[in-house]
């Protein structure tokens, strides 16, 4: 979804659409709140004030968040202002910038989900806001997605764990949380188009449960997706929204489009409550609709009683609502710097090469841009201004000490030079008056073919570029996204539009960093790591919303920096503030990897501790890491992704992520739930109970190193006998997390549920247990299960 504040989430959505590539915790029964009151107060409202509340309008205040809505005073309705907050919350105002959800995700731990929500929920009620648009829950399915980073993980349920903890922490907050965006948006290439066939299985099995879990535990709101599902629009999928969503599943909150995702108007009987972020098809259309009687009051009387239910429920229709707290600022970057530390995955550590002790921690040569210009967070609704943000080669350098010595290079640049106008034919605009919008389409001259990075440059306003299928954004409520693009010698279209702040002209520009450029800025950082005991490597990718990426390589010239570093220094350390998956063909040649995602505003501090010691990676990968791009779920298979004719096919079915590297046989790069730590453990012990609910699982572990760690023993269940539906060689069934000392072991019991013994029986169309002798292993990845026993189920 894309929203950039008042008045301009419209022109978002619609050039984006032309670009191509506080007691409110609870259960889904709870989510119903006593509706006398709001029975009262739907009888009060004339036509236009109930349809006031299904489409958004414009905040005299704005105060940057995403969408409003203006209540009715007369009546005693509070105004609603809605905001982005994946990783924190967007609006004009600074707040905690946390580290992305898939770095959440990687700790494996609900209890630091809770209290990740807790911090975006104050932090968002703080900031005059009474609606989260987050947490997202949709599955990585495709390596190359652009919000991989936005969400949490390739299986359902560690996606389910996760998104359940962090509404509650949120809604604990009285900030409504919305998940979304339901179902199926797995890719960000023709998002707002694609038809995604997925069958009922596949669907119900993979993608829906993580859904039905933040409804459990009682999300205020559901945001329905651009894609359509199996030829409907999602936002007007009676199946998705009316059966699944509201009768099965019992939900009680409302249904809001993404932003621009609304078709019709007789979505309203279809499921959806509220259009957004204006009224297309719900505003003056529904009107015309209900008056002429080809569409019910009833079905507006609906959705507006969903959504006044759920501000009943928050409290905001008493007579004197909840106040709002004041933000928290040391608390929240405590939580931010825990979740950095906890979520980062070491990769690989040869030698013991981390910590850095001794004299390879007093000669460090630090390298990489986003070592000296922190990567806080992805591009898109994601962006936070952050309370503050460190550079990580300050921070090395404090905890180096004084008798250190710790150079930085470069060996990249972020930003480069501004484009030459003579580049341009016919030049750009410079400036927009203020309130005006500009369009722009040239040609950009290429003076040398190679890889170019390009950043659009905006101030006061908003701005999109696009150049050869790559889309760059730039203004003041979401940031700055640069992109590496291959260009070829000669001229490219170039296309652009601006929008003016009211009362502000907006300054355009465009900077480069050149193939040139770019190259020779790598010699002087082999040299710095050539004088030094230690290299440190800081590599970084562009994850946005909007768009995926072309390769899973690093962008830019940093696989050629990375190898070069390290054939020059062998004690060289590679940091990834990277959002998904990526190939590293310079792995062998590295001391060791740590993945510390996008780790917002405390990543620099959470990074160094870990480098130092001062804290131990705790996380593991809740995504396979393909070897290449051969080798994928997705290789081969343009039906898969991009799609094909507007189409795009789940024809992998339930295997999705680490089930179809076990079914082909396919060894990645780094496996699911992998994840090293500064101590080894060792596993035994494992037994399997059938009990009322599920399994009891119980597994010894014990650590076997010499410091302090945690470890994270998985359960994975094997397929029943007695199914003939498709079904996975073995799928995660639970997990938990031990932290140990030295030497000391520990007997752990996991419970796996019910859900996990069962399948989506699309005969009936219902959940039934895979009965018959079922395999139960356990160990530390989905690749490494030492540990392996047997249990009958049966029907209980």
């Amino acid at each position: 979804m894309r929203r950039f504040g008042r008045g301009r989430a419209v022109v978002a959505a619609a050039v984006f659409a032309l670009l191509p590539a506080v007691a409110a915790g609870g259960t889904a029964a709870a989510t119903t709140a006593p509706r006398s009151h709001v029975d009262g107060l739907i009888a009060k409202m004339t036509l236009d004030e109930k349809l006031s509340f299904v489409h958004g309008a414009t905040d005299p205040k704005d105060l940057g968040e995403a969408g409003y809505i203006p209540g009715v005073p007369r009546l005693g309705i509070p105004e609603l202002r809605l905001t982005d907050g994946p990783a924190g919350v967007r609006v004009r105002e600074h707040a905690t910038a946390m580290p992305a959800p898939v770095a959440l995700a990687s700790a494996f731990d609900p209890a630091l989900a809770l209290r990740y929500g807790a911090v975006i929920g104050r932090d968002g009620r703080a900031l005059g806001q009474d609606v989260l648009l987050s947490p997202m829950v949709n599955t990585i399915r495709v390596p190359y997605g652009g919000r991989n980073f936005e969400t949490f993980s390739e299986d359902p349920l560690v996606s389910s764990r996760t998104v359940a903890a962090e509404v509650r922490g949120i809604q604990s907050q009285g900030l409504i949380a919305t998940v979304k965006h339901y179902a199926e948006n797995n890719q960000e290439t023709d998002r707002q188009t694609v038809d995604v066939k997925v069958d009922e299985q596949t669907m119900r099995q993979i993608e829906l449960p993580g859904f039905q879990a933040a409804v459990d535990a009682g999300a205020g709101a559901v945001m329905c997706s651009y894609n359509k599902v199996n030829g409907d629009p999602a936002c007007g999928n009676a199946e998705l929204l009316n059966t699944i969503l509201k009768e099965q599943w019992g939900f009680g909150g409302w249904v809001m489009s993404d932003w621009g995702a609304t078709h019709s108007t007789d979505a309203i009987t279809k499921g959806l409550d509220q259009e957004m972020p204006s009224g297309t098809y719900l505003g003056d259309a529904l009107k015309t609709a209900i008056q002429k009687g080809t569409i019910p009051e009833s079905a507006l009387d609906g959705a507006v009683k969903r959504i006044l239910g759920q501000m009943e429920r928050f409290g905001l229709l008493r007579k004197h609502p909840p106040s709002r707290p004041s933000r928290d600022a040391a608390g929240a970057a405590q939580v931010a710097r825990s979740v950095a530390e906890r979520g980062a995955v070491l990769l690989r550590n040869t030698g013991n090469a981390l910590p850095l002790s001794g004299s390879a921690a007093k000669d460090v040569a630090v390298i990489g841009p986003t070592a000296q210009t922190p990567k806080v967070t992805g591009g898109g609704s994601s962006h936070v201004t952050p309370d503050h943000a460190a550079a990580p080669i300050d921070t090395i350098r404090a905890r180096a000490g004084k008798d250190a010595t710790v150079t930085y290079a470069s060996g990249g640049d972020l930003t480069g030079t501004p484009v030459p106008a003579s580049a341009f034919s016919p030049a750009p605009p410079a400036t927009v008056p203020a309130g005006k919008t500009t369009s722009y389409s040239g040609k950009l001259t290429v003076p040398s073919t190679g890889d170019y990075r390009l950043t659009l440059t905006a101030d006061n306003g908003l701005a999109f570029g696009q150049v050869a299928g790559q889309t760059l954004f730039s203004g003041n409520l979401f940031g700055q996204s640069g992109v590496w693009v291959h260009l070829t010698a000669g001229t490219v279209p170039f296309t652009l539009f601006g929008q003016a702040d009211a009362g502000k002209d907006l300054h355009l520009g465009v900077d480069w960093v050149t193939p040139d450029k770019a190259r020779a800025l790598i010699p002087p950082a082999v040299a710095a790591a050539k004088k030094a005991k230690t290299a440190v490597v800081f590599a970084y990718d562009d994850g946005t919303e909007g768009a995926d990426r072309a390769s899973l390589a690093l962008p830019g010239y940093q696989n050629d920096l990375i190898t070069e570093v390290a054939k020059a220094n062998p004690n060289t350390i590679v940091v990834l503030n990277t959002g998904s998956a990526v190939k590293m063909p310079w792995l062998s040649g590295t001391r060791a990897v740590l993945d510390m995602w996008y780790p917002g505003q405390e990543g620099a501090a959470a990074t160094t501790a870990l480098l130092f010691g001062d804290a131990a990676p705790t996380g593991r990968l809740t995504q396979t890491f393909p070897a290449d791009e051969d080798h994928t779920p997705v290789a081969g298979h343009p039906e898969r992704f991009p799609g094909v004719n507007g189409e795009q096919q789940y024809s992998e079915g339930v295997e999705v992520g680490y089930r179809w590297y076990d079914k082909e046989g396919v060894k990645p790069l780094f496996p699911f739930g992998y994840g090293l730590s500064y101590t080894t453990f060792g596993y035994g012990g494992l037994t399997a109970h059938r009990v009322h609910g599920g399994l009891d699982v119980t597994v010894t572990v014990r650590n076997t190193g010499h410091r302090a760690g945690t470890a994270v023993p998985q359960v994975y269940l094997g397929a029943s006998p007695d199914v003939t539906a498709p079904q996975a060689a073995r799928a995660l069934a639970g997990y938990t997390t031990v932290t140990l000392r030295p030497g000391e072991s520990r007997q752990v019991r996991i419970h796996v549920g019910e859900r996990q013994l069962q399948y989506w029986d699309t005969t009936h169309h219902r959940w039934s247990l895979g009965t018959g002798a079922r395999a139960v292993w356990a160990g530390p990845s989905s690749a490494e299960l030492p540990l392996r026993t047997t249990v009958k189920i049966d029907n209980r």
